[in-house]
């Protein structure tokens, strides 16, 4: 945990004696998602390129993070694994250009799989973000 983070658990004004504690046990619960009404949504990493695909994937309703995520691209039947890079961004960098649009297919911890289709368009521009019209139910 960062220490702003840490800090932000204090009481006010005992953010410092908090992070000077040294080791603390702590226990957390990690909780199901639920945003009703709100569909996934891809925001493209601004360091995205043709040969570099990067997205944060945000408002996914389920069970915990996603354990897989893979890409199909345009006139593919095929499933390329992504790599997480950390939290709820996803990458691939396969060494050569890829071609949009993107299908993006999503795996819970549970195991269950959402396909969002075409969800990046041909026209993909680093920075934007691409809402689906599907969540897990």
């Amino acid at each position: 945990m960062s220490g702003t983070a840490l800090g932000a658990m204090a009481k006010p004004g005992m953010a410092d004696k908090l992070r000077a504690g040294g080791v603390i046990r702590m226990q957390y619960k990690r909780v199901p998602c639920k945003y009703p009404g709100v569909n996934i949504a891809f925001r493209v990493d601004q360091g995205a390129n043709p040969f570099y695909f990067k997205t944060l994937i945000e408002f996914e309703d389920d069970d915990g993070d996603l354990k897989a995520v893979a890409l199909k691209e345009a006139g593919s039947g095929a499933w390329t694994p992504m790599a997480q890079d950390w939290g709820a961004l996803w990458r691939l960098n396969n060494g050569r250009r890829l071609r949009a649009p993107f299908s993006l297919r999503l795996t819970s911890d549970s195991g269950r799989k959402l396909v969002v289709n075409n969800v990046i368009p041909a026209n993909w521009k680093a920075g934007a973000t691409y809402r689906s019209l599907v969540n897990y139910p």
